[in-house]
């Protein structure tokens, strides 16, 4: 009976999600819950916040602008950039890529920018038919210095309107 009731609960979710991917909607993706942990040579392990938000173009595809801040020791980064996610209607599985301009602030008082491109896969999975907990793995390149390419989990929250 268990089993079931989870696939029933399941279906409803799907359902759901589908109305949520359409043309016309949009979506806020902030990560509240500070679970940017990464690895990249160059920070070793790390925690981080940032937001995504953008309008469905058509269904099942999002143009989305992105933002986030990270504050450690000896660097503090700031992200600006554009992308898209694509998203599997049946099953709310999304593929994600884009463009981001990041400014690193080192520590000794020098910076630079940086350029680079993310990718990441996720799932949105629907607590309520606007508000999705979106676990996702991501690698972020960095054009100028692979040191800086960075691989890492996130988990954070959707908001679709």
């Amino acid at each position: 009976m268990k089993k079931f009731t989870l696939i029933i609960c399941l279906l409803v979710a799907t359902a759901a999600a589908h109305a949520q991917f359409e043309k016309g909607k949009w979506v806020v993706n902030p990560a509240v819950t500070g679970m940017d942990f990464s690895y990249s040579k160059g920070d070793k392990a790390k925690f981080g916040l940032g937001a995504q938000g953008g309008a469905f173009l058509v269904d099942n595809v999002a143009l989305l602008l992105t933002a986030g801040a990270d504050w450690s020791k000896a660097l503090d980064t700031y992200k600006l950039g554009v992308g898209g996610r694509y998203y599997i209607e049946s099953c709310g599985i999304y593929l994600g890529a884009g463009l981001h301009m990041k400014r690193l602030n080192f520590e000794a008082g020098s910076s630079r920018t940086d350029w680079g491109m993310g990718l990441e896969a996720g799932y949105a999975f629907f607590l309520t038919r606007t508000v999705t907990i979106e676990p996702a793995v991501y690698y972020d390149l960095s054009f100028k210095d692979s040191d800086w390419s960075k691989f890492g989990i996130k988990v954070g929250f959707g908001f679709y309107f």
